[in-house]
């Protein structure tokens, strides 16, 4: 595989507490899940991929190098798209506004316009409500799509349902399964969850301590999950009526 068809980041550093020593190359395509306990470094290994924070190293995606001992792009001219946590929408905006705010922050060509995202996720009803008028699920289907419409050549995502009850959780998965299956954007997507990587991922990061351990090619199966488990997301999408 050439070096125009991977991600490859090398980055070295101490933030806080934790020393950071990651290295990985994979492909530029897919998703890959950032696995590994609290404190192992994975949102930190995101935000220095973003350019958030800033360590030594290199960062290279696909044909454009983001870093190295020479160069560092700052956050604004990475092509990078960060959904967070916390859906983060500006609340005086409309859903409409919020999308329409991804498209003003880019100077890339537009790959992916207004009309195909909000198909995609579903938010055709939702344009003209405030953000405080919409489930968490709803908000954070809104986050993705502003990340989107900023035409990321990289689309990071640092646990998007975590704060999400199992139903909005239910619901936005499949949502995030039509993107993997509609989008060429390469992801990086970090979660504590088993069922959501066997789910989501075409490969797995496992950190550790600020280190990539282990890079493996994923299964797209249930199988390694308690039944306590099963039973919990088989509930949740019957509830949410998938």
């Amino acid at each position: 595989m050439s070096a125009q068809e991977t991600i490859a980041v090398a980055l070295r550093g101490r933030v806080g507490s934790l020393d950071l020593d990651a290295a990985f190359e994979v492909p530029a395509q897919g998703i890959t899940t950032l696995i590994g306990p609290s404190g192992a470094g994975k949102t930190t290994l995101l935000r220095c991929i973003a350019g958030l924070t800033r360590l030594g190293g290199r960062v290279r995606v696909a044909d454009a190098l983001w870093q190295d001992e020479r160069t560092f792009l700052r956050p604004h001219r990475r092509a990078v798209g960060y959904v967070f946590q916390q859906p983060s929408l500006l609340p005086h905006l409309s859903v409409r506004a919020n999308l329409a705010f991804g498209l003003r922050r880019t100077r890339a060509p537009i790959r992916i316009g207004l009309e195909e995202v909000v198909a995609l996720l579903g938010v055709e009803r939702l344009l003209d409500r405030a953000p405080e008028r919409l489930s968490g699920g709803e908000q954070q289907r809104v986050a993705i799509g502003r990340a989107l419409l900023s035409q990321p050549e990289l689309l990071l995502m640092d646990e998007p349902v975590s704060s999400l009850d199992p139903e909005s959780k239910a619901e936005i998965l499949p949502y995030l399964e039509r993107l993997h299956q509609t989008l060429s954007i390469p992801v990086l997507y970090v979660s504590h969850d088993r069922a959501e990587v066997a789910r989501l991922a075409d490969r797995v990061l496992a950190m550790r301590e600020g280190r990539v351990e282990t890079v493996q090619v994923a299964e797209p199966t249930l199988e390694g999950l308690d039944e306590a488990e099963v039973r919990r997301l088989a509930l949740a999408a019957l509830r949410a009526g998938l």
